[in-house]
């Protein structure tokens, strides 16, 4: 069955977005083997509370780069087609490990951001929220004296517990669960589509390479870039 009918059949969409979702704006990945961001710096050194705590400096050059990069970009005609569908009642919900916040800027309502977003920054002592222009600017202390980071998961960090629960919830009740562009490698993000499955679920799987969960998917499209995908099951 086309995924065009899968979704028209299904009563409760979820949608799970990974790093491929983003790479098509242009931004780069962290785990490629063709210049991932990971492949030209330990993450264990830069993107972690540790350098957070000791290496701040460079912590904040890092991420204000981070920032200006996803300000260069924007979302491409995959997110405005999940927006529409939002709109039309034929998607729920997103689920998405991406950071850039273009979801948001598409029109998508509905999304737990299971790693946080660099659209904001927020204070390490008093947890205020600044947009992240601050970083921009070159603004690294919040009013009350404390640092501004990332409103995102660093390594050493849990997933927000917020947006576990609402992602754990919506794979529960999902009729169709489609996954695009994650690899589904990492845990316990790809614990999601298992979850759907367990529960029902029809399983799509949208990804330029194989993953370990196509044996479990209804429907696997490889080799073929999301935007093209969703327009074509919006035909």
């Amino acid at each position: 069955m086309a995924l065009k009918d899968l979704l028209h059949d299904s009563d409760y969409t979820v949608v799970f977005t990974g790093a491929g979702m983003s790479t098509e704006s242009g931004l780069p990945d962290f785990r490629s083997t063709n210049g991932g961001l990971w492949n030209q710096l330990d993450p264990s050194e830069i993107a972690s509370t540790k350098a957070l705590n000791d290496h701040v400096d460079e912590f904040t050059a890092f991420y204000r780069e981070r920032v200006l990069g996803v300000k260069e970009y924007e979302p491409h005609q995959g997110h405005f087609i999940l927006a529409d569908w939002e709109k039309q009642g034929l998607v729920q919900s997103i689920i998405t490990q991406n950071v850039d916040g273009f979801h948001q800027e598409a029109g998508s309502k509905q999304i737990a951001e299971l790693h946080g977003t660099l659209q904001k920054v927020r204070c390490q002592s008093c947890r205020k929220v600044y947009d992240s222009e601050a970083y921009i600017k070159q603004e690294y202390d919040c009013a009350c004296g404390g640092l501004l980071r990332p409103s995102i998961v660093l390594f050493g960090e849990t997933l927000p517990t917020e947006a576990f629960q609402i992602a754990q919830e919506e794979a529960e009740k999902a009729a169709l669960f489609i996954v695009l562009g994650s690899s589904l490698s990492v845990t316990p993000a790809n614990m999601f589509p298992q979850i759907a499955k367990q529960h029902g679920a029809k399983l799509v799987i949208v990804n330029l390479e194989a993953t370990s969960l196509d044996a479990y998917a209804d429907l696997v499209i490889n080799e073929q870039k999301i935007g093209s995908v969703l327009k074509e099951a919006n035909s």
